[in-house]
């Protein structure tokens, strides 16, 4: 597996050997001071570019950066409506197992190339011309205190869904089942997040998709995932 010096050497490298290519940033996990690092967390890159539809005309440009195992092009794919925003993202994994996420921003764009992610950094300015960013903070993600309606209705919505689960499995209608726990869970993740962000004066990012909500979750919570140990989320993607 590439390093992730290799990687950020080779992302930049084509960077600074292309024209078209005036700036380059990243965010995301690589960025965030407090996120837990590891060999899996993906390359989010943003290239600004003089002329986006050059790169679209040319499929093969994007073989510079390795052997692929699978790419997306969502703004190609039917599937989830395409943005239509003028950026244009490959989401490439690798057969060493990295992960770019790489979008190309037009320049017309390059102001907004962030998002407005507190995030972002700039990796490499051609001509000086992106806007100077502060040190990067995960603050815009923090657990936002709800609202006692925004509360109220969660819990509405939890307890209203659970019959539904119970009346898919009387009939045996398991996926029918499966696709109601699946929504009462989610609601259940936001009471948790809420509670971490009570326990932190709401001051905690608990990540994408929970992914850091671990280390808040009471035992009794905890236990009514059943799949939060590792072994059985493995057998089933095996299967």
């Amino acid at each position: 597996m590439r390093s992730e010096r290799e990687m950020l050497d080779l992302i930049l490298n084509v960077a600074k050997s292309d024209e078209r290519i005036r700036a380059v940033g990243m965010n995301g996990s690589r960025t965030n001071p407090k996120a837990p690092k590891d060999v899996f967390q993906d390359y989010d890159i943003v290239y600004v570019v003089t002329d986006v539809g050059s790169f679209i005309q040319d499929p093969d440009w994007v073989n510079v950066f390795g052997d692929r195992i699978v790419m997306q092009k969502p703004e190609e794919m039917k599937l989830v409506p395409p943005a239509m925003d003028g950026f244009y993202p490959y989401l490439m994994l690798f057969t060493d197992g990295n992960r770019i996420d790489l979008t190309l921003c037009p320049i017309d764009k390059k102001d907004d190339w962030n998002g407005g992610d507190r995030l972002a950094v700039v990796l490499l300015d051609k001509d000086q011309s992106l806007p100077q960013l502060a040190e990067p903070t995960d603050q815009g993600y923090w657990v936002q205190q709800p609202t006692a309606k925004l509360f109220a209705d969660c819990c509405n919505e939890f307890w209203w869904v659970s019959p539904y689960v119970a009346k898919g499995l009387w009939r045996q209608e398991i996926l029918y089942a499966l696709d109601h726990l699946n929504i009462i869970r989610e609601m259940l993740v936001k009471m948790l997040e809420w509670q971490a962000g009570f326990l932190t004066r709401f001051s905690v990012s608990t990540g994408k998709n929970g992914k850091y909500l671990k280390g808040y979750i009471p035992n009794r919570a905890g236990n009514s995932f059943g799949h939060l140990s590792k072994r059985p989320i493995r057998r089933c993607l095996e299967r």
